[in-house]
């Protein structure tokens, strides 16, 4: 090989180990390349990240603004729900008015309006007293508002008055508003209009205590009001009394008119009951064509409670058997009354029905028409007043009466005068005791007539004692019973016989009971001082025996007491009886009053009454009431 091939050949050589090396070269320079790339790359990408977070904290911005806008609309939200539901309550159907802290109303509502009638422009700038009725006093507002003010508010039932005038009831609701310093800056009332509460209340009470055809109570409040009697009883110690009533043959109208007429006769009938008893008393139906009276408030005695059952019950059975118009068609009806007097918890109220029902049938089996007592006793003893009752009328009538006088002496035994006393001459029976007829003239009425028979044939009298010197000078006690001297006209009553007779006013002596001064005091002075200034005497009888008061005493124009006879009795033995009678005189000599004792029988007695200054007697020591005939020839001897 030449030298030029070996050279070419190293040539060779060399540039094929120098391609490893450039290679190697290349490939650093390729790396770095890739490393700049890569950190062109990562620097962009801190840019990007800075650009990243830098748009994160703006959204972040964003998104808390965001959120408080949120929060503020949340908020307007429910301001405005709660202005919403604010103003949904305030325009309720409940009434609603709003004052300041001086009352003047601010606003009100829609309801406030329809309930009152009156507008929010009339209404705003008032006070509630706009609405006010007027029947509620002052301590009742004024309790209302210390409630107001001590516990910040009140509520009950009040009655107030719309425009029209029409007063209603309603529930009020006032309630006191303060400040964040506690004063109060509002009351806010707030009221509903409780008239269909009321009526629908009064509806059930209705339907569960009275009849539905004729309002009257029903068993059951008959029940109840008969326990309230019961008690009432047994406090007052006064009787009541049961009635049943039912109706004779009322079938026989169902069958004939029909039901509807049957129903008006029961409408009817309960009518004619109210009217015919008194206000205290009830009446109650207990189904069908039964009905019951309850009376109360009776005499305590038994007797004369049963006397005043049975004048009610003859009103109530004239009423029932005056004519009825049923429709086109006019009915006569009658009642079988049953009845029963009672007295406190004797009987029980299931037990007082069954007597009246049993009663009532032994009233059906009599003929109808009729009242019946379930005490047979009691019965008997009606009848002999009824027929008394009957007798005394005849005796009015055919003047069966006549005065016998008891003659009252002075202390040297002169007469000064006498009490007419009456009596009763019944033809059949003969002398009959005023004890047995005049508690039944007074309960009758008919005290009335026979006492101005009294008062006339006294008059009479007297104007024949004026004729003769001897009798002149008397004067003459005539007894006034309370229904007496209680009429309107009894003034004119004496005035005018007074001046029909022609007599001295001043012989002639009206002796009251302490019994007439139990009512109306300031009237019975009044009659009194007229009768007085004319001469009239007045003598309180049975002094000691009533409940006057001796604070009236001294304002009555008295010229006489009388001490009676229950204290003169025993009085030689009696040191109570001595130590009354001794106040009596002492008493009326400090009155500058006369004093009489009736009932002197002994000597003693008079001798006593003699040495404590009672000078005027009167009894059977001297005489017993005897007729004029009799009287006139012992003033003779005397």
């Amino acid at each position: 090989m030449n030298l030029d091939e070996n050279k070419a050949k190293r040539v060779a050589e060399l540039f094929i180990a120098n391609d490893p090396l450039r290679f190697q070269n290349d490939e650093k320079d390729k790396r770095v390349a890739e490393l700049v790339i890569a950190n062109d790359q990562l620097c962009f990408q801190n840019e990007e990240k800075d650009k990243r977070i830098a748009e994160l904290v703006i959204a972040n911005d964003q998104l808390c603004f965001q959120n408080k806008e949120k929060d503020k609309r949340v908020a307007e939200l429910v301001i405005a729900s709660e202005c919403r539901i604010a103003a949904t309550v305030f325009e309720s159907q409940e009434a609603m008015f709003v004052t300041d802290a001086n009352s003047n109303i601010l606003r009100v509502n829609r309801a406030f309006s329809r309930i009152t009638g009156y507008s929010a422009e009339e209404a705003i700038g008032q006070t509630p007293r706009l609405i006010s009725s007027g029947k509620q006093s002052k301590a009742f507002f004024d309790t209302m508002w210390q409630s107001i003010n001590s516990i910040g508010g009140w509520a009950g039932e009040i009655w107030n008055k719309r425009k029209n005038g029409e007063v209603y009831p309603e529930h009020l609701t006032v309630t006191a508003v303060k400040d964040a310093s506690g004063r109060v800056s509002n009351y806010v009332g707030t009221f509903t209009d409780t008239t269909k509460n009321k009526a629908a209340s009064a509806k059930i009470n209705s339907l569960a205590y009275f009849d539905p055809l004729t309002q009257l109570p029903n068993r059951r409040l008959l029940f109840d009001k008969l326990g309230h009697a019961l008690a009432s009883s047994a406090r007052s110690h006064k009787c009541a009394a049961l009635l049943l009533l039912d109706l004779d043959h009322f079938k026989i109208l169902n069958d004939t008119l029909g039901h509807e007429a049957g129903d008006t006769l029961l409408q009817q009938v309960a009518t004619r009951l109210i009217n015919g008893v008194r206000k205290i008393d009830t009446v109650a139906r207990l189904g069908g064509d039964e009905f019951v009276v309850l009376l109360e408030n009776l005499s305590e005695q038994a007797i004369e409670a049963a006397a005043q059952t049975k004048n009610l019950a003859n009103k109530i059975i004239f009423a029932l058997t005056q004519p009825y118009q049923l429709g086109a068609n006019e009915h006569r009806s009658t009642a079988s009354i049953g009845a029963t007097v009672f007295s406190g918890y004797e009987l029980t109220s299931e037990e007082l029905l069954r007597q009246v029902d049993i009663a009532m049938y032994q009233s059906k089996a009599t003929g109808r028409n009729t009242l019946r007592f379930f005490d047979q006793t009691m019965q008997e003893a009606i009848t002999v007043r009824a027929d008394m009752e009957n007798e005394l009328r005849k005796a009015i009538k055919y003047k069966q009466f006549q005065l016998y006088y008891q003659i009252q002496v002075s202390s040297s035994g002169q007469a000064l005068g006498a009490e007419a006393l009456i009596r009763w001459q019944q033809p059949e029976r003969g002398p009959i005791s005023p004890f047995n007829f005049i508690p039944l003239a007074e309960e009758t009425g008919l005290i009335l007539p026979i006492g101005q028979w009294v008062l006339d044939t006294a008059c009479a009298q007297l104007k024949a004692w004026q004729q003769s010197p001897q009798t002149e000078g008397l004067v003459l006690a005539v007894n006034i019973s309370a229904k007496q001297f209680h009429q309107a006209d009894f003034v004119e009553q004496v005035k005018t016989t007074l001046q029909e007779y022609e007599i001295n006013p001043a012989q002639l002596k009206l002796e009251l009971t302490e019994s007439i001064l139990v009512e109306s005091i300031s009237h019975i002075i009044t009659k009194m001082n007229v009768l007085s200034k004319i001469g009239v005497l007045f003598s309180l009888d049975d002094f000691g025996t009533g409940y006057s008061s001796l604070q009236y005493l001294k304002l009555l124009p008295l010229n006489q007491l009388k001490i009676d006879q229950s204290f003169v009795r025993d009085l030689a033995t009696d040191a109570n009886d001595k130590a009354i009678v001794r106040t009596i005189i002492t008493m009326a000599h400090s009155l500058d009053i006369d004093v009489i004792a009736e009932g002197v029988e002994t000597v003693e007695q008079r001798q006593y009454l003699l040495d404590n200054g009672c000078m005027h007697y009167q009894g059977y020591l001297f005489s017993k009431p005897v007729p004029i005939d009799e009287f006139e020839l012992l003033l003779s001897k005397s």
